[in-house]
Formats: C-alpha cells, structure tokens, sequence
C-alpha cells in the first residue's frame, strides 16, 4: 500500500466511526484487506485515534467476526484500552457494575483469544499490562471471581511453570488470567495488587482464605467491581494527550514461570 493510500483510509474510516456507521467501517477495512492484504489493515489500525479504535471495537464484541479484533496491533489495542470506560455511567457503575465488568471481559477475552496465534496473544497481553489502565482492567475482570483468582495465584506460586490453572470453579475469568500470568509476570502481579491492594509478597496470597460465607467481611482488602470501575473510568486519558505508559509497581515475586 503507497504512502498517499493510508491517509485516505485512515480519514475514511475514522468518520465513519465517529458517525456510528461501523459496519461500513469495517467493510472499508475489508476492501483495504482485499485490496492491499492484511497488513494494511493493522498499519490504518495503528494510526487511527486510540479512542476511535475503541468506539469501534466495542461494537463488535459478544463473539461478532470483525477484522480489526483480528489485526488490531497489540499496541494499538492497549492504547485504545484506555478509552473503553469513557463510556460507562454512574448510575450504571452505582447499580449494575457486573454487567459493564462483563462487558469489559467479553471484549478483552474476545481479542485475546480471536486467533490460536500464541505468540500475537502473548504480545497483547504484554502490551495491554504494560499499561496503569491496563492493569486495572484486568482487576476489573478478576473481581468477578476473587476466590478462583486467589486459588490460581496460590497454584502459581507453589508450581510455577507447571501450573494448570485449576480451580474449585471453571469460571470463564480464569484461562485469561492464567494467559496473562505467563505472558507478563510483572502485569500479572500489578493487576492482582489493583484487586488485593494489601498483598506484597507472595507468602501472603499462599496463606490467604477466602470464605465460602458471602456475608462474612474478607479478612483482608480487596477492591470492589465498582471501586475499580472508578479507578478505570479515572484514567481515561484526555484525547489531547497521548495515553501515559504505566509506572513501576513492586512485584510479588520474581520468575514464576522461568
């Protein structure tokens, strides 16, 4: 694809998505692809506005084939993660924090697992990690399953690269949280430090319990749904900055998986 053909690609769709027209976005990236092969569509994709790849992609969640889910750029993804809480409401997030949680999963799984490409998922979950919005979205997700989370966190530490992933429940949360621990140790960590703020070293997530009792208080903090909807609604970043890389957090351990 020549320089002068991006531009007018990039121009077109972008309108089209701002004017809420994304099938024809997406059938401009299908004739794109036809025309000058896949590549061009992940090159539009990285040039685009981040928060108008979000508007995109989150019109194509819930198992919908589109090809930008399929060739987004991992980095390209992780920027425009941070727009997906943009969006959300406070009624919404005050009544019903489950449901934009599991709005949020079903688009970060749907990408993470829309191909068998190990090394393209393992490259979106670095990037998406690498990230302070990123992190937090994660615990987003991992909140709707705390005590399988804790459970997996346990088995990582204890068997490190012979880890199963296997839990007292088969909730939908686990497999991703088990592709993120082994594609990035230092995001896997940050993402559980959003959800358990009071864990520092890996002796307190082997000894923590959760209760089976779902009145009992936990005996230890641990950040809501929707204090993490918040948090992420907080760092949507101003669309006339360009998204802030994520800052260093300590680690709960070191080589888990080496």
């Amino acid at each position: 694809m020549s320089d002068k053909n991006l531009p007018a690609i990039s121009k077109q769709v972008t309108e089209l998505v701002l004017a809420g027209s994304l099938s024809h976005a997406e059938q401009a990236f299908a004739d794109a692809a036809d025309q000058f092969g896949d590549y061009a569509v992940a090159e539009v994709l990285s040039t685009i506005p981040p928060q108008v790849t979000a508007l995109h992609m989150a019109g194509f969640d819930g198992g919908k084939l589109s090809l930008t889910t399929l060739l987004v750029p991992p980095k390209a993804w992780a920027d425009s993660l941070a727009f997906f809480a943009a969006t959300f409401q406070d009624d919404l997030i005050e009544d019903d924090p489950e449901r934009l949680a599991e709005q949020l999963f079903a688009h970060i799984h749907g990408v993470v697992f829309s191909t068998e490409d190990q090394e393209r998922r393992e490259a979106l979950l670095q990037e998406a990690s690498a990230t302070d919005h990123g992190c937090t979205a994660f615990a987003v997700l991992f909140s709707l399953a705390p005590k399988e989370i804790l459970e997996l966190a346990g088995e990582i530490i204890s068997k490190g690269p012979y880890v199963s992933g296997q839990t007292t429940s088969d909730n939908d949360v686990i497999p991703l949280a088990l592709e993120l621990a082994k594609a990035s140790e230092d995001g896997w960590d940050r993402a559980l430090f959003e959800l358990f703020p009071d864990f520092r070293h890996s002796a307190d997530l082997a000894d923590a319990e959760f209760s089976d009792d779902p009145d009992e208080e936990p005996k230890f903090l641990q950040r809501t749904t929707r204090e993490l909807l918040y948090r992420l609604r907080k760092q949507v970043p101003s669309t006339r900055s360009a998204p802030k890389a994520a800052s260093g957090r300590r680690s709960i351990g070191t080589g888990i998986f080496s």
